[in-house]
């Protein structure tokens, strides 16, 4: 049950991450054999910042692209079976070309990103996946028209590029990863998306009666980070509260001193209400006591 729930945040923590991006499908179906593609992600055509926002990750976003995350190490059978689903589509998109009578172009065929936490060397060696001398730690590539890679999250470096990806692991890898997320300034709207879908991963492993220790611990390190944020959003829910009593506030003073001095609130002076609240009460209050209709109405106009 666990490792159901871990799956299903994977896949909508990776959705949530690629969906500005272009064309997330999540899941998505492939012929044969029933089985689904946890995110079948197709890149917007025009150029984005997906490198600078996303890392690691938005470098594999930036043409077609499978992602398989596992919360336990994949296996050889559950890697083969990621495979399968590749090839597949592979398939689908000849069949559409021979349809159109048109040939398959390469860019168009997706990569494979299978994400594991661990990997051991009999999986890498089996499956003939290497590492390359230009990419990060922890990447390991098949065969080139395999057009697949196994990612093994706990051997990616600790570094910005790489929090995106570790958010999805488990164990200390996860929760320092948490710690970097919680450090990032609270403007930053992957950080709350990410927060927010571990918040709901924290509510289904509370449910949840059979937890093992790391979903534990993970629950308790979200614990403290859900409650500040609870809190933070009520104060500043209380603060906006508060502004907009204060805004309605100066409104009801400036229309009754106009009522009062002019006896009717005309389209003409309702006009310049809005105007009026932008400058502060001691600048719009003299203006209000002294200046004639017509003098306030053309000052404003």
């Amino acid at each position: 049950m666990t490792r159901f729930i871990h799956h299903q945040f994977a896949k909508d923590y990776l959705e949530q991450l690629l969906t500005p991006y272009g064309e997330v499908q999540a899941p998505s179906r492939v012929a044969g054999e029933v089985r689904e593609i946890d995110v079948y992600f197709i890149p917007q055509s025009q150029p984005s910042n997906i490198l600078e926002t996303l890392g690691l990750l938005g470098e594999f976003a930036t043409t077609p692209a499978l992602f398989e995350p596992f919360r336990n190490a994949a296996s050889a059978a559950e890697i083969c079976d990621c495979l399968l689903k590749l090839l597949e589509v592979r398939g689908d998109l000849q069949r559409q070309a021979n349809r159109n009578n048109t040939r398959i172009q390469e860019s168009e065929t997706p990569k494979l990103w299978i994400l594991t936490p661990t990997a051991s060397e009999q999986i890498l060696s089996g499956f003939g996946a290497n590492s390359k001398n230009n990419t990060l730690p922890g990447v390991y590539f098949m065969a080139e028209y395999l057009r697949t890679a196994i990612v093994v999250i706990h051997q990616l470096p600790r570094i910005p590029e790489t929090l995106w990806l570790r958010i999805i692991s488990r164990g200390n890898v996860q929760k320092q990863a948490i710690d970097e997320l919680e450090a990032l300034l609270p403007s930053n709207p992957l950080r709350t998306a990410a927060l927010e879908l571990l918040y709901n991963l924290q509510q289904n492993l509370q449910l949840n009666q059979t937890q093992d220790e790391d979903d534990r611990e993970l629950v308790m390190r979200l614990a403290p980070l859900y409650q500040q944020d609870r809190e933070q959003a009520i104060h500043e829910g209380e603060q906006r509260g508060i502004q907009t009593g204060l805004q309605q506030g100066e409104r009801l003073v400036v229309e009754n001193l106009l009522k009062v001095r002019f006896g009717e609130l005309d389209n003409e002076l309702q006009a310049i209400i809005g105007l009026l609240l932008a400058l502060p009460p001691e600048e719009f209050t003299p203006l209000l006591l002294q200046l004639s209709r017509d003098e306030l109405i053309a000052r404003f106009r």
